[in-house]
């Protein structure tokens, strides 16, 4: 993929205040942002319809302090949540943005659910923290990416945001400063316009549908025999990569976010609360490999070094009870992807996995439960009911890198930084495009903490590109 900077200084079409590249969480809000801050915008995004990687999620966003949070007598700040991040990471996430992401993250929520009527809800029956010392995550009721997004669509569009889709932008201009003047846009009926700006944001999401950047900055992911990207084919790091040509510092790029339990063959997730509330996973061998619920993200990795590299999640009726409400357990459902059986005998044909090693493996795990004995994984098994004895569910499943967590290194208003700690002039990144609080690799990841990096520095970018002129 070329991505261009032109130097020199066109006839602009037309010109406007700001500009967003990307029409996801991250540029949705920085243009309200920079419309309720006055300004002009216009977002443009590269898709005839916008979605991204927000419609591909739960839409879930971790945020410390929020009114939500008040009303369920959840008590948290910005110090415990900053607490939370540094911990996780083990010192590896950039203080400055780790700030400012937990001082601005609950700011986000209330003002994208009072000032433009994002549905937002306290997710109570969320069962794994993975980081959080309590529980801060906030969704919308339906608990899927697309009602998230199509809320900030429309909360865009009434605020006068002009929103341009199947319009692709493919070069930068810049001045001798590195100051971007404006963008060449190609439209889906072959027309090109150029458009001045006083303000760039980048909200072009990560790089991980790029093969390339991901074997170059994550090899342990990108080189695995049996890697699967699953996120939007668009996030191919044009932005990242934009930054980058423009003098900006790059930060946390062999960071990523994984997932290890996505239901391969259906392009779903299988929800975390069913290994959360007792259930197993087992490999091929009809052996345990891991602790499955020490870390979401890096069971990515465990699983796929396993054999063919797939595992499956097993489950009894107790633990199905507890998760059928939820959408993508529903969704798998309604396609047949769990296999029932009556007996571990029967599962063992089924999933075609040695009998007596499952055997062993479940009755192993009833007697964790009972608190005879320790997991070699240093699983608790007794914080949930054990397994029956049938009948029992199982579906098959792989790990899979969801998001890239490394970008372009961000001040504390999401203004780019060179390597020298100096600000490009008027460039601005946030979501995926910017580096995450993730630290390194993948083990540092907080989950929800994609959408929260996109509202909270989408807030902050667009507030400060649209103010830009008044410093």
């Amino acid at each position: 993929m070329t991505v261009k900077i032109d130097r020199t200084k066109p006839e602009f079409d037309l010109e406007t205040a700001v500009i967003v590249v990307g029409a996801g969480a991250a540029g949705l809000t920085a243009a309200l942002a920079a419309r309720d801050a006055g300004a002009e915008v216009l977002l443009l995004e590269r898709d005839p319809v916008a979605r991204g990687s927000t419609c591909m999620s739960q839409g879930f966003v971790c945020a410390a302090g929020t009114s939500l949070q008040a009303e369920r007598d959840i008590e948290d700040d910005a110090d415990r949540f900053y607490e939370d991040i540094m911990a996780r990471t083990r010192g590896q996430a950039d203080p400055v943005l780790a700030r400012a992401v937990a001082e601005n993250s609950g700011r986000a929520i209330d003002w994208l659910k009072d000032r433009h009527g994002i549905p937002f809800v306290m997710n109570i029956s969320w069962a794994g923290f993975f980081g959080h010392s309590v529980n801060r995550m906030h969704g919308v009721p339906s608990k899927r990416g697309e009602e998230l997004h199509g809320a900030l669509m429309r909360a865009a569009e009434e605020a006068g945001v002009d929103v341009i889709t199947g319009a692709h932008v493919d070069l930068l201009y810049a001045d001798a400063d590195d100051r971007v003047t404006g963008v060449r846009v190609q439209r889906t009926d072959g027309s090109v316009e150029k458009v001045g700006c006083d303000a760039l944001v980048l909200a072009t999401c990560g790089f991980g549908a790029n093969e390339e950047m991901v074997k170059e900055f994550i090899p342990s992911f990108g080189t695995a025999s049996y890697y699967k990207y699953f996120g939007h084919e668009g996030n191919e790091g044009e932005g990242i990569q934009w930054g980058r040509e423009l003098g900006g510092a790059l930060g946390s790029m062999d960071a990523f976010q994984g997932y290890g339990a996505l239901a391969g063959a259906y392009g779903i997730i299988v929800n975390y609360d069913i290994l959360m509330r007792g259930g197993i996973t087992v490999n091929t061998e009809g052996k345990r490999f891991s602790n499955e619920n020490l870390d979401i993200s890096a069971q990515s990795l465990n699983v796929l070094r396993q054999p063919d590299g797939i595992a499956w999640i097993i489950f009894d009726d107790a633990r199905r009870e507890l998760v059928q409400d939820l959408p993508e357990f529903q969704d798998l459902t309604k396609l047949g992807a769990f296999k029932t059986a009556a007996t571990v005998e029967e599962l063992a044909e089924v999933i075609k996995v040695p009998a007596g090693a499952l055997r062993e493996t479940l009755d192993e795990s009833r007697r964790l439960a009972a608190g005879e004995g320790s997991c070699p994984f240093g699983r608790d098994f007794t914080l949930n009911p054990p397994l029956s004895e049938g009948p029992f569910h199982a579906i098959q499943t792989t790990g899979a890198l969801f998001h890239t967590q490394g970008g372009l290194k961000v001040d504390g208003r999401a203004q780019v930084l060179r390597e020298d700690g100096t600000v490009l002039p008027n460039l601005f990144a946030s979501g995926g495009t910017a580096e995450s609080i993730s630290g390194n690799h993948c083990d540092g990841y907080l989950p929800a903490a994609g959408l929260c990096m996109a509202v909270t520095l989408g807030m902050l970018a667009g507030d400060a590109a649209a103010k830009l002129n008044e410093d």
